[in-house]
């Protein structure tokens, strides 16, 4: 906890620190571990179902591990119409992974849908670890990969 301990501590120990806090430590671990929720909560000296009340609230944070590279396909209408699909598609088949499972056993990926990414004029659009790759297409998302398990 020596790590959650240094950014309760980088914040301050007021309420108002809460999402700063879960968002850093959700940034360490790629996850939000449900333990040091409850540390932070106590941490704050606030009610752990309302610490709880609002990790859940924010789509951003993630109970469950993910992996190394966390890959974001959007589909929003511009992505979609420009054939987001095909490159969902592949990925999952690339990566054995499904809508059920979005995290491969080795922790190198995670695979998610969102709606949109605010990048509509470079459609199809990916994400991985947050950088942009626009006008993606199957091949290409197949190139990123390899070029990733290449480094692990």
């Amino acid at each position: 906890m020596l790590k959650t301990d240094e950014i309760i501590k980088s914040h301050g120990s007021k309420k108002s620190a809460l999402i700063p806090i879960i968002q850093d430590i959700q940034s360490e671990y790629r996850y939000l571990p449900p333990e040091l929720l409850t540390y932070v909560a106590k941490a704050l000296d606030i009610k752990e179902a309302k610490a709880y009340s609002v990790a859940t609230f924010y789509e951003n944070f993630s109970f469950e591990a993910k992996g190394k590279y966390i890959i974001k396909v959007c589909d929003g209408t511009a992505c979609h119409v420009r054939k987001s699909i095909p490159i969902l598609d592949f990925l999952y088949k690339e990566l054995d992974l499904s809508k059920e499972k979005q995290t491969t056993d080795d922790m190198l990926f995670t695979l998610e849908t969102v709606s949109c990414l605010g990048a509509c004029g470079l459609a199809p659009v990916l994400t991985m670890n947050d950088k942009v790759y626009p006008a993606m297409t199957p091949e290409a998302a197949g190139e990123l990969i390899a070029k990733l398990r290449g480094e692990k």
